[in-house]
């Protein structure tokens, strides 16, 4: 028995050596096989001509593919123009990160901080392979990159970045399905997440001369973390109410407007005195829709032309504001008439005089017409992107040209006028956290008398130490309501009196024109009379 066994061992011993012998010889030639290959492949390279090197590489891979039952699909992280990150990279990237069933089988992660700088996102590592699932069909994603030569010479630029791409594999019979749905249920799926996760930001633009260089942007930018909301939005119920109807609606019409041959944008006027929250205003639009904000300075762009490109660089979900626009630029109407006004008042007025200069040096550093902020706003230029919101603001509604605000360019015009007792309760119900008082009922009588600013309301209304209460500081408005009134009243004394004294001198300059008129008559008449008789006396004589 123990010979038999001994018998087995042995056998199977010599099985296993001449095995290993086997694979061992089997791997060598494979080693040698693909190094004959490889010197071929240098062989037929350096000494073939390219033109038929390009037809062996052509139909060695119709040979591959015709053996390789999969297609594969890569998408570069930047694209070739001027080295933008690609769009479809990044919405990979969020897909795939968002995705439970594909993170769950991946191994490796790179974590990012995202939103409010507390929220985590964890993204595939660099080359590693993930799975996914559509619709019963697999698939294969794996984060590869292009690693540059490395250059050891001098150079003052900077060496190339690794070049990342992803890269999608599938079977053959599978194409229609990949190409045609699950692609673009990738791109749908990404973007949407990074409209959920992003952190919103406040641009501004950048001066021209700092377009250039390593790194240089049109736009700079901040996080954007104003906490106004139309709930806190000093203003009336109804007319919220109304905004944020017509906000909803445009951010849900992109196939509207396609059908009706728009470009998906929406132009909105905020007017009215400083201090009625117009600012507040853009912030609360902001955070409703959940959109960037453009804040574009005119005076520092040179010319249209620098106007174009700051627009082309904005992106869709945005709002593009230009606050003050009656302030900007000279771009008010009646221009010619302002002008014939301003040369009679500055040589008396010295304060004008000191303006006009100002906006002669102002109009130098730019030249930003009124034509190309129109086309800017609605022209063919606003048709480069989507859903984007413009946004003037303005004191002097009466100054601004009639052509830049009209129906179809400021679509709605939203007044932003003193604060009413409904505007009032909702500053109370902020700052003093009190839904009614006593002195309610005063108060709403004092707001209908006297023009006052919900900045001006929302300053006494807040606490300025801790042994302020509630009832101190509608105190504290009421005094203040009855100081703008007293004030209010003598300005109204001082303009009637100021607008007398003006008919006066003007009912008096009349007159002595009308003298003057009659005196000039009355000495051509006696010039006239005089010459006749000049005549008649030579007459007589001769």
């Amino acid at each position: 028995m123990q010979s038999t066994c001994g018998n087995l061992y042995n056998l199977t011993s010599k099985v296993q050596i001449n095995t290993m012998v086997k694979m061992g010889e089997f791997w060598a030639t494979l080693g040698s096989v693909i190094a004959s290959l490889m010197f071929v492949r240098a062989i037929l390279k350096e000494y073939f001509p390219y033109q038929l090197w390009g037809y062996i590489e052509k139909y060695s891979h119709k040979l591959v593919r015709f053996v390789y039952p999969y297609i594969e699909i890569t998408f570069p992280e930047f694209t070739d123009e001027r080295l933008k990150r690609s769009e479809i990279f990044s919405a990979i990237q969020t897909y795939l990160s968002a995705n439970d069933s594909v993170r769950t089988r991946a191994s490796r992660f790179k974590a990012d901080v995202v939103k409010d700088s507390k929220s985590i996102v964890l993204s595939m590592d660099d080359k590693e392979e993930v799975t996914d699932e559509f619709k019963g069909v697999k698939i294969w994603w794996v984060l590869g990159k292009n690693t540059p030569k490395r250059d050891f010479s001098f150079s003052f630029y900077p060496a190339a970045d690794e070049k990342r791409f992803y890269k999608l594999t599938f079977h053959k019979s599978h194409r229609d399905l990949i190409t045609g749905s699950y692609i673009s249920h990738v791109l749908d799926e990404g973007k949407a997440t990074t409209v959920r996760n992003r952190q919103r930001k406040l641009y501004s633009n950048n001066p021209s001369k700092n377009w250039h260089g390593w790194k240089a942007t049109k736009w700079s930018h901040v996080h954007f973390e104003h906490p106004a909301t139309f709930d806190t939005l000093a203003m009336e119920r109804k007319k919220k109410e109304d905004i944020k109807k017509d906000l909803k609606k445009f951010s849900e019409s992109k196939e509207y407007y396609k059908k009706i041959g728009k470009a998906w944008k929406r132009g909105y006027l905020l007017y009215g005195p400083p201090g009625t929250g117009k600012s507040t205003m853009v912030a609360a639009m902001a955070n409703f829709l959940n959109y960037d904000i453009y804040d574009l300075e005119l005076t520092t762009v040179q010319d249209n032309t620098e106007l174009r490109t700051l627009l082309i660089e904005t992106s869709s979900k945005s709002i593009i504001v230009i606050e003050d626009i009656d302030c900007s630029l000279d771009l008010t109407g009646q221009r010619e008439k302002k002008k014939e006004k301003d040369d009679e008042e500055e040589e008396t007025d010295p304060i004008k005089k000191k303006q006009k200069e100002m906006e002669k040096e102002r109009d130098k550093s730019s030249k930003v017409t009124l034509s190309g902020l129109l086309n800017f706003i609605d022209g063919l230029w606003s048709a480069c992107g989507g859903e984007r919101i413009i946004v003037f603001t303005t004191n002097f509604v009466d100054k601004l040209d009639p052509a830049l605000i009209r129906r179809g360019r400021m679509d709605m015009r939203i007044e932003m006028s003193y604060c009413s007792f409904e505007a009032f309760k909702v500053l109370a119900k902020n700052y003093l956290n009190i839904e009614w008082h006593e002195l309610y009922a005063e108060i709403e009588r004092m707001l209908a008398e006297t023009d006052m600013t919900p900045a001006d309301v929302a300053e006494n209304l807040m606490p300025k130490s801790d042994e302020e209460n509630a009832e101190s500081c509608l105190k504290n408005l009421i005094e203040a309501l009855e100081v703008a009134k007293e004030e209010a009243r003598k300005k109204a004394e001082e303009e009637a009196r100021l607008k007398a004294e003006k008919e006066k001198k003007e009912k008096e300059k009349s007159a002595e024109e009308n003298v003057n008129k009659e005196e000039e008559t009355s000495g051509n008449k006696d010039k006239e009379f005089g010459s006749i008789d000049h005549k008649e006396g030579k007459g007589v004589e001769n």
